[in-house]
């Protein structure tokens, strides 16, 4: 089975499209999503629809969380906040729907989907060291598990033989065999907005027959969701960073 896992997409449409017709190449026959489908860009309704007519398995992201009013967001920042209370205005009742119904874990053997960290995923903890990947691997029980958040991608690898042991592979795109490692947690890094300097989509791959997990990029018209962001009057930050991959 080849699993095509979507990243943090914060509503940028142009970047989830290209990112869609990449995986379609790489014959993607299961969908995932790990959260945050909205905030930052100016397409949350577009996003929300795209995911949900794909039949992803999704969990609730801490954006996703923060337009509906389940999350403070005194901890973000003043952009962050901005762009979610202009989110906030634009939903849709059946995109509220849709995302009131996600879950903070979904497991779908072989894999687990997660926002942030597995051992305490109402807190959003970013998985960003093997520190944080070790704690996780303890509530993991399935030998893949998908997580996003900190938008940059890594994988880590663990045999429980030598579980304090973690193989971390911290690349920008990437691909490894996991064959004779029970347990593999992948941060696919951000779909719409990645921040390990290099401006294009992210997106994770993962085919569980010959047991190979990759991160890939793909470029897409930054110009194009750029102009949207400052038509749509969010901060001028949220448009300029695009670009940068920060």
């Amino acid at each position: 089975m080849r699993i095509g896992i979507l990243g943090d997409i914060h509503a940028n449409l142009e970047a989830l499209e290209a990112v869609v017709a990449a995986m379609r190449r790489e014959g993607v026959e299961r969908w995932v999503q790990v959260g945050d489908i909205v905030g930052y860009g100016p397409e949350p309704s577009a996003c929300i629809d795209v995911v949900r007519d794909l039949g992803c398995i999704t969990c609730v992201g801490n954006h996703d969380a923060a337009v509906l009013d389940r999350l403070d967001t005194t901890y973000f920042n003043n952009f962050a906040r901005a762009a979610i209370q202009w989110t906030q205005q634009r939903l849709q009742p059946r995109d509220r729907e849709f995302l009131g119904n996600l879950e903070l874990v979904v497991r779908q053997p072989p894999f687990t989907v997660v926002h942030g960290t597995l051992h305490l995923p109402e807190q959003f903890g970013y998985v960003i060291s093997p520190v944080e990947a070790l704690d996780s691997f303890e509530f993991q029980d399935t030998q893949l598990c998908f997580v996003g958040h900190s938008h940059v991608p890594a994988i880590y690898l663990r045999r429980d033989a030598a579980p304090e042991d973690i193989h971390v592979v911290p690349h920008s795109e990437a691909e490894i065999s996991y064959r004779g490692f029970d347990r593999v947690l992948m941060n696919v890094g951000s779909v719409g907005q990645p921040r390990d300097e290099d401006p294009r989509a992210a997106y994770g791959l993962v085919d569980t027959e010959l047991e190979i997990a990759a991160i890939r990029r793909v470029e897409y018209d930054i110009a194009g969701v750029q102009r949207k962001i400052r038509a749509a009057g969010l901060p001028e930050v949220l448009a300029n960073r695009l670009a940068l991959g920060v």
